[in-house]
């Protein structure tokens, strides 16, 4: 059997399967409440074989929204709205469902997707929200200058933080990411190029990881055991006098000893104009390695794997525990069923696409040349995996 479809345990929760769908922006909410765009996009993401779905970046308060399309989790409307969405979604699949949580700190009020690729911040007249930060260092030229957070204003987010995380195991959550990359409020505490604090928020590396530790710690106190707890982590920040892979190790394993089940990890996006080496096929999975083997933590590459080969390498070498998918899985919404065929895996395949299935129809081998087909006849009746046994299996 393969390493890609064996399951898989994150803290208390245990997955069918150790392919996980990113979390990716849909820029699709209207003041933060899920539309049914999110339920279009994650209900293809849940019939993806992937046996975790883990909802996009989700504002923990009006101010971090990094776009007025973001999804929040403040308020009643959209605790409401999430319970809605997770009901509806639980009966396309048994994939566990995951909330990526963030606050965009100097990278808010940029406009969405389609108005700019990158993003770009919002003009005068669309009435932007004042950014917030550890330093009050503007993101580039023609940003706003953030305002620089007080004790009372660190306070509060991290009470958001744990607010968001109370809203979403009421509203079924399974598993909480805590987004401390890309550029955004937590990475820019984690990051001297960022935060130019002089006080117990900044400086040295202890007193830089502190704001990540408390918000983890926040949440742990109202997020149970039997449900994980994660954080996508900057790696490096590609630059001199920035933050580092050995910084990142580190705060992994004062992550893990804080009670994190996991670790995403990314990189760069701190500042514009970073000479960052070209993206390349699977080019952080060393990264999951290096907090993999030396923080102990639970480890999850990501970052351009585009095959089932390359997913099965990662896990083969000990350099992760769980594959996330995000570019590649909106390309192709079944893409860890073709990886499954593949690899020689038989999966259950949504009962509705079964004209699709891989021997169904002799179409199949010419689309996917390197699938490999089950032993028998017998595996395509009786599946190994339960992901689709029943409406609502979990």
């Amino acid at each position: 059997m393969s390493l890609l479809f064996t399951p898989g345990t994150i803290g208390g929760l245990t997955l069918d399967n150790r392919l996980v769908v990113s979390p990716m922006c849909q820029y699709s909410a209207v003041d933060g409440v899920a539309q049914p765009w999110h339920l279009i996009h994650l209900g293809q993401m849940m019939m993806s074989g992937a046996g975790l779905v883990i909802i996009e970046a989700t504002a923990v308060e009006p101010r971090g929204m990094g776009t007025p399309g973001d999804l929040g989790l403040w308020s009643d409307a959209q605790e409401t709205a999430l319970r809605q969405l997770l009901g509806q979604l639980r009966g396309l699949s048994g994939a566990r469902i995951g909330l990526q949580l963030f606050h965009a700190g100097r990278k808010a009020a940029t406009r969405t997707i389609p108005d700019r690729w990158q993003g770009e911040p919002m003009p005068a007249r669309e009435n932007p929200w004042l950014p917030r930060a550890p330093s009050a260092i503007a993101y580039d030229d023609g940003w706003q200058v953030p305002e620089e957070l007080d004790e009372a204003g660190i306070a509060g987010i991290i009470a958001s933080f744990a607010a968001a995380a109370k809203r979403a195991l009421s509203a079924g959550v399974d598993l909480i990411e805590i987004h401390g990359a890309h550029g955004y409020l937590i990475h820019e505490f984690l990051s001297p190029l960022t935060n130019r604090r002089t006080d117990r928020w900044g400086g040295a590396l202890e007193n830089r990881n502190r704001f990540l530790l408390e918000i983890a710690r926040a949440i742990r106190t109202v997020w149970p055991r039997d449900r994980a707890l994660g954080v996508r982590l900057n790696s490096t920040d590609w630059a001199e006098g920035g933050s580092t892979l050995e910084d990142a190790v580190a705060l992994a394993a004062a992550l893990r000893a804080d009670g994190v089940d996991y670790a995403v990890m990314s990189s760069g996006n701190i500042a514009p104009g970073l000479r960052i080496p070209p993206a390349a096929p699977a080019h952080q999975a060393p990264f999951a390695e290096a907090v993999r083997q030396r923080a102990g933590i639970t480890a999850m590459a990501v970052g351009m794997i585009l095959d089932a080969e390359t997913a099965e390498r990662i896990l083969a070498d000990g350099q992760a525990d769980f594959i996330a998918v995000g570019r590649a899985v909106l390309d192709d919404p079944r893409w860890g069923l073709h990886a499954a065929a593949v690899l020689g895996e038989d999966m259950r395949w949504p009962p509705q696409y079964l004209r699709a299935r891989p021997n169904n129809w002799t179409g199949y081998a010419r689309l996917h040349p390197q699938a490999r087909p089950p032993a028998t006849a017998q595996q395509l009746d009786r599946p190994k995996s339960a992901a689709f046994d029943r409406p609502g299996a979990r």
